[in-house]
Parts: C-alpha cells; structure tokens; sequence
C-alpha cells in the first residue's frame, strides 16, 4: 500500500484537533419535541460528524436500519411515527457502539423496555465515558502514531512509522477491544467458578 505519510499526519492531527473538541448531545439538547423520520436522519448525522466524511457519504443510519432496530425491539417505538428524546438517545448510542458490538449485543447495556429516566441515567453516564475514551484514544494515537506526528519521545515498541502499520494496529485493536466487551456482557448475571486446580493429575497404577 502506498501513502503519502504528509497527507497522513495532516489528516491525524485534523481529526486530533476536532474530536478533542467534539462531545455527544447532552439528554437536555435533544429535541424532545416529536420528530419524522427524515429530521431524526439529519439530526444524527450532526450529532455524530465526528466521523470521517468518506464514511459519512455512505450513508451510516437509514430509515430502513432504525425500522430495523424498531422491529427487533432494540429500541422503544415510535410515538404515532414520531421520535422523542428518548429514542434519539438510543440511536446515538446504538450508532456510536455498533461499530464494536453486534447489535443483539447491545440489548444488555441499553434494554429497550425501561423507564425514560433510567435511558436518562444509562445515556448521561455513556456521554460521560465517550468524551472520556476520546480523549484517550487521542493520547494512544499520539503513542502509535509518534513517529509519523514527530513525537519521537512518545515513542514505544508498539509505534509505526507507515501508514500501513498504522492500520494494521488499530485494526487489531478495534477487533480485539469488540471481543473483550462482549465477552465482558456476556458474564451479567453469572458467578465466579471454582478455579482449575494447578495440580498435576494423578498417575494411575
């Protein structure tokens, strides 16, 4: 694969600079007033821009995927075709975890038959935890990206020089990362087992 490191590390620190900046809706400044499907399209789409234009113009959300998520209860439903904060809250939350976590998923950390004011509890808490991983995120990058930033004194056996490692690395981390929290849900509910004795086993005569 063939890159232009400048163009990389221009890219880098733009989208450095703006999703340090950036934060999802708080519960409050969500319209809570009942929007058609086309206004809640447009409103995500403003909600999440953090994302990379490319990925943008494919078009991340459609009425098709929300009727989708409606129909297999991943999300209350709509009020006489209308969504309220409530399910805007849902779909920033499905859309910005769904890149990570099937969406059957989800169902455990987001249940869709709760009271609004626990969505109000789950979604402030998640708001809080984004804006908090981003900021990491942003502190990793600079660690595996250090070389291609100029950041030779963050460097660590894990930094990349090209493009193309760069890649690889978050590509693996982003599977590997998936896989921890969904082995993670999957434990609710369930209690610790009897650990594996450390004993050789026993010689038979």
């Amino acid at each position: 694969m063939d890159y232009d490191n400048s163009l990389i590390e221009k890219k880098l620190r733009r989208w450095e600079k703006y999703l340090a900046e950036y934060k999802l809706p708080a519960w409050e400044d969500i319209p809570d007033l009942g929007l058609y499907m086309e206004q809640v399209l447009s409103l995500l789409t403003n909600y999440l821009d953090y994302l990379p234009p490319e990925l943008k113009d494919e078009q991340f959300i459609t009425a098709a995927t929300i009727n989708n998520y409606v129909r297999n209860r991943y999300m209350p439903k709509p009020r006489k075709k209308k969504y309220y904060r409530v399910h805007i809250a849902y779909l920033v939350m499905i859309c910005t975890l769904k890149q990570s976590l099937t969406i059957a998923t989800l169902t455990q950390m987001i249940p869709n038959d709760i009271p609004e004011e626990e969505v109000r509890s789950i979604y402030t808490a998640y708001r809080t935890r984004h804006r908090i991983a981003a900021e990491y995120f942003i502190k990793q990058v600079r660690v595996i990206a250090s070389p291609m930033l100029h950041h030779e004194e963050l460097a660590t056996p894990a930094s990349v020089s090209e493009t193309s490692d760069l890649i690889s690395t978050y590509a693996i981390l982003s599977g590997l990362s998936g896989l921890l929290a969904e082995k993670l849900l999957l434990l609710e509910g369930k209690e610790g087992e009897e650990p594996e004795s450390s004993a050789p086993p026993q010689k038979q005569n």
